[in-house]
């Protein structure tokens, strides 16, 4: 078997955090340096694709729909998202890591199809939390791939997101019947608490890496209700 051969490294802002991109053959993975196994892999994208659909699915006859990612990744959440939305849809990006956007312009593009070059996409360099506390305009989805989940791996900083003020922001840049799909390594009770907490009604969904096999990942399916809850 070829080895991985490591292309391009970058640093994660604000941190001393390291990502590798690796390629062997057709096939490519990021890694966090000094960390075991992939952050993520072109072969495992399943639960990614899931996330995107489980979030926008009910947006598909919704004129100007507006859906915010946080995490570019490989491409795949926001492939996914754009096959879902109508063709008036927005669909803003966030990325903390400008090289990954690069990688995702250059190598890794044809992974997901080069969705960055869609009409429909907009790139936001910087972190999806300090776009969240700024944005004035709501969404109709927001879908979080930051990290491993509630549990944060490459950055501190994340962890707002996933705190009980992080979900009450989120929770107001809702529309009504807005959701927020959450991808996690793992289920956490405590995490759907505080969603439930915040107001959302929460589905968990188990979701293979691959078709059928690989990694099971869970992702949170929280949706704001019509009439906003007073808690």
């Amino acid at each position: 078997m070829d080895p991985w051969i490591t292309i391009d490294s970058a640093t994660v802002p604000g941190s001393d955090t390291e990502l590798t991109l690796s390629q062997r053959n057709d096939d490519f993975a990021i890694r966090v340096a000094g960390v075991p196994g992939d952050l993520m892999n072109s072969r495992t994208h399943h639960s990614e694709e899931a996330l995107a659909e489980l979030a926008c699915t009910r947006l598909s006859t919704i004129e100007n729909a507006r859906i915010l990612i946080g995490g570019l990744g490989m491409g795949f959440t926001l492939a996914a998202a754009l096959k879902t939305v109508p063709g008036s849809a927005e669909v803003i990006v966030a990325e903390l890591v400008p090289a990954v956007v690069e990688w995702n312009r250059g190598p890794l593009g044809q992974c997901a199809g080069r969705p960055v070059e869609d009409g429909r996409t907009r790139v936001h360099l910087g972190d999806v939390a300090d776009l969240l506390k700024h944005q004035s305009e709501k969404f109709d989805a927001i879908l979080l791939d930051v990290d491993n989940g509630p549990e944060a791996m490459t950055s501190s900083d994340n962890v707002w997101l996933y705190s009980t003020g992080g979900l009450k922001t989120i929770y107001e840049k809702l529309r009504p019947e807005g959701i927020v799909a959450i991808w996690s390594a793992r289920a956490d009770q405590l995490f759907t608490i505080r969603l439930k907490k915040t107001g959302f009604n929460v589905q968990l969904r188990t979701v293979r890496a691959r078709p059928g096999k690989g990694s099971r990942h869970t992702i949170f399916v929280a949706q704001k209700p019509w009439v906003s809850s007073t808690r």
